[in-house]
């Protein structure tokens, strides 16, 4: 064992000493936020060894519910949910919740309310816990409008008002993500010391990519831009080379790799789901917010997401987000679309 080395590990870069830092750059902070994302952290945490149990805890079955998407729930997505619904109530710093996995908002009581709205998938891409396929949480942090009773409104903000977001990402690591605003930064669970590390500080993806992911097997019901985009990944016209296919059909690591790699992520509207098939406020949003932070785009197919206003808790929409410059040709066809129109 190398003594020496483990007696610089108090040097490193915790979640909590960057979003102190983060925190001293405001001196008009009062530490509320700081207070809620320390309590996002300790829910991640808790999740992460619950997935990692979850074989031996009898947590992979079903939970014999369906939830407001009318998916049959799993053990693991209601604990996850309860785990998150307490951390961020206990915090204090919250006034309303917004989670996938129930039907209506929770409005925290009075006496343990505080000024952020957090919206959240507590476990996204359960439908994979059985096989072992990366699985996470995707959250998003918005500032109640102002001191009134807090209300539904307050929730239904375009996705450009977000304070922070982020996604925990379970698999052969446990890696969160997150951006303030301020870029994306990505941390990684050291499970010896029970701590988030800084491992990639300031991440940017590539202005293009080589690597498009979607779920072909619905090609038949999409639209002719979305048509046209792929036959351009798969048959390039211009003497490049083909784009690779890469779709493990869990969002948080199909976005994940598309941060780190470049490409293009696409969950298209189609004649199945009209309106798209991924939840807009814990979805679209905070994903949407880390790829413009990374120097990416994000569209609907009529517009950018983050200007998106929506009108229901679980509103969905088509997505398109990744490398700035791929995302740029999907547009230039849904703009030609329109113009024929």
């Amino acid at each position: 064992m190398d003594h020496n080395a483990d007696a610089f590990r108090t040097d490193l870069m915790t979640i909590t000493r960057f979003v102190l830092n983060e925190q001293s750059k405001h001196p008009e902070s009062r530490g509320d936020f700081t207070i809620l994302l320390n309590n996002i952290v300790l829910g991640c945490k808790f999740v992460c060894s619950a997935v990692n149990k979850a074989g031996l805890a009898k947590l992979i079955g079903l939970a014999g519910e369906t939830n407001v998407q009318g998916e049959e729930q799993k053990k693991l997505d209601v604990l996850s949910n309860e785990v998150f619904v307490k951390a961020l109530v206990s915090s204090g710093r919250t006034c309303i919740l917004v989670s996938e996995e129930d039907e209506e908002a929770t409005f925290v009581e009075p006496f343990l309310r505080g000024r952020y709205i957090v919206v959240f998938d507590p476990l996204d891409g359960s439908s994979n816990i059985d096989c072992g396929v990366s699985i996470g949480t995707i959250f998003g942090i918005y500032m109640v409008k102002d001191s009134h009773e807090p209300t539904l409104d307050d929730v239904l903000q375009p996705g450009r008002n977000m304070l922070a977001a982020g996604y925990c990402m379970y698999g052969s690591s446990c890696t969160l993500v997150l951006s303030t605003g301020n870029g994306v930064h990505g941390f990684t669970l050291d499970p010896s010391l029970g701590e988030f590390i800084l491992t990639h500080p300031d991440m940017k993806i590539p202005k293009k990519g080589k690597i498009y992911s979607v779920n072909e097997g619905n090609a038949k019901n999409w639209d002719g831009p979305t048509a046209k985009y792929v036959e351009k990944c798969k048959f390039p016209k211009d003497g490049s080379s083909a784009k690779s296919l890469r779709y493990i059909g869990s969002m948080v690591a199909d976005v994940h790799r598309t941060l780190l790699y470049g490409g293009i992520f696409l969950y298209p509207a189609d004649k199945k789901s009209p309106n798209g098939k991924l939840r807009v406020l814990y979805e679209v949003f905070p994903m949407s917010f880390l790829m413009e932070q990374a120097g990416g785009q994000a569209f609907t197919g009529k517009q950018r997401a983050l200007d998106l206003v929506p009108t229901k808790i679980h509103e969905r929409s088509p997505i398109f987000l990744g490398s700035y410059d791929d995302v740029e040709e999907i547009k230039s066809l849904y703009a030609a679309e329109e113009k024929k129109e």
